[in-house]
């Protein structure tokens, strides 16, 4: 069995914002420009949020899903690969999360 990573999701979101938007939801989406990807993530964000709060397993799983697709179409249009990410998310943990918030106060 494989297992399903953000690099893959990464890689179907660069197909498909290559696609006609006529085909494809990521195209239209970046189509509409930046603010447009931003606002959806945002909603996605809250809707996880709120189901964070409300303890709604299924409902978190699900916007989380939502959450990370559209974080990925927002990095698409920023032409800001993944990669990137991940390697601020390394740099990040090579300290505590403690030691990292008081380095950016500096």
């Amino acid at each position: 069995m494989t297992t399903f990573t953000l690099d893959d999701l990464s890689r179907i979101v660069a197909q498909r914002a290559a696609a006609p938007t006529s085909e494809s939801y990521t195209a239209k989406l970046l189509s509409e420009g930046p603010a447009k990807a931003a606002k959806k993530l945002g909603e996605e964000a809250v809707e996880a949020a709120l189901a964070a709060v409300q303890g709604d397993r299924q409902n978190l799983t699900a916007e989380a899903a939502d959450v990370l697709y559209h974080l990925l179409v927002v990095l698409q249009g920023a032409d800001i690969p993944l990669s990137d990410v991940m390697a601020e998310l390394e740099r990040r943990t090579a300290q505590s999360g403690l030691a990292e918030k008081a380095a950016r106060k500096l």
